[in-house]
């Protein structure tokens, strides 16, 4: 018997993670590949993370803390909010799935750049609204473009910065310009997920505008540069109205003990922040020097990884770099996007990708 199925759903085309490691070296026959695709600290996560992770599983035979009130206490410490203003996800990819049940309804519209991270058309659409993707303008979000398609439907307006998969940013005259530009009861959504990779001086304080009193929602997460994006773990900086909406469907256990309990813990943990971003930083500039000597350009990142054009079959070279042992991300058409390893990964994809390119 056939079931029935929203068309809005079953239009929707699954967010691919790609094969664990394991399985893929077991189908290719082949070992010792690196993973440079999904944008994860090559380090790992902070020791002093680890180390509460034996005394958090003694417990685990009870409900993690469905408010996680010390975790969301130290990040209102850390950011000079009050704990009512954060809310936590499994991942911020959670509370973008939250924002999109919260406040949009059946032909509401919610703005983005394409590309970007597809999680939010993803939701977007499930949620029965429209998405209105903006193309990037030289691979940076066009926030003119975005301000011009706003209309009395829009809802909200997701900023991806920097942005997945091209690493560029949004600087903070452009974003003074689009709150200028945009109705105040536009929910703009700043995800921040490689806010701590960030180098530049032009970057926006996103935290400054929500403290202004805008319709601000900030996503931060501890996948990225603290390490633990097998726990899932990540928060929202917003109003203390937007989150109470968000909680009415927050998932009353949607944060396990463990993540909550190691996100506390890398985030006093400073020093590894500092050496993570000090790598990542001597890494992108070997990378992105190799890739010239061999006829290709990456464009400029404030985040952790690269994307380029190999100026042929993408799909071709992220296929023999696989059978390689090298893992990296194809994006469609010519261009991949490869994540900064550590000194010896990242050795070894520029040897591989000549290999490959010169075969």
């Amino acid at each position: 018997m056939g079931i029935k199925v929203s068309p809005d759903i079953a239009g929707i085309t699954p967010y691919s993670p790609g094969k664990p490691i394991e399985e893929l070296e077991r189908e290719l026959g082949i070992t010792g590949s690196i993973k440079l695709a999904s944008n994860e600290n090559p380090r790992g996560p902070s020791p002093k993370a680890l180390a509460v992770l034996n005394a958090a599983a003694k417990t685990l035979h009870r409900y993690p803390d469905g408010g996680g009130h010390y975790l969301r206490q130290g990040l209102a410490e850390r950011w000079k909010v009050t704990p009512d203003q954060i809310v936590l996800g499994n991942g911020s990819d959670e509370i973008i799935t939250l924002l999109t049940r919260a406040f949009l309804q059946t032909g509401d519209e919610a703005v983005m750049a394409d590309p970007s991270f597809i999680v939010y058309k993803i939701d977007v659409t499930a949620a029965h609204a429209k998405a209105v993707l903006v193309p990037l303008k030289a691979y940076r979000h066009d926030v003119g473009a975005m301000a011009k398609v706003v209309t009395d439907r829009t809802r909200l307006l997701f900023v991806c910065n920097p942005n997945n998969p091209t690493g560029t940013y949004v600087t903070a005259s452009e974003i003074n310009s689009l709150l200028q530009a945009v109705p105040t009861d536009v929910i703009l959504v700043f995800d921040e997920a490689y806010y701590e990779y960030v180098t530049a001086p032009d970057y926006p304080d996103a935290l400054e505008l929500l403290k202004s009193g805008r319709n601000i929602v900030i996503l931060r997460t501890f996948s990225k540069i603290y390490g633990l994006a097998g726990l899932r773990i990540g928060y929202g900086l917003t109003t203390p109205e937007i989150v109470e909406h968000l909680n009415r469907i927050r998932p009353p256990f949607n944060t396990n003990s463990l993540a909550q309990n190691a996100a506390l813990a890398a985030l006093a943990d400073e020093e590894h922040v500092r050496e993570s971003r000090r790598l990542n930083i001597e890494g992108m500039a070997y990378v992105s020097e190799h890739l010239k000597r061999i006829g290709l350009s990456a464009v400029p990142s404030q985040a952790n990884f690269l994307y380029f054009d190999v100026k042929r079959d993408g799909k071709a070279v992220f296929d023999r770099l696989l059978r390689e042992g090298v893992i990296v991300r194809h994006l469609g058409g010519s261009f991949l996007r490869v994540t900064i390893g550590l000194p010896d990964e990242n050795r070894r994809f520029i040897d591989t990708l000549k290999s490959v390119l010169t075969a």
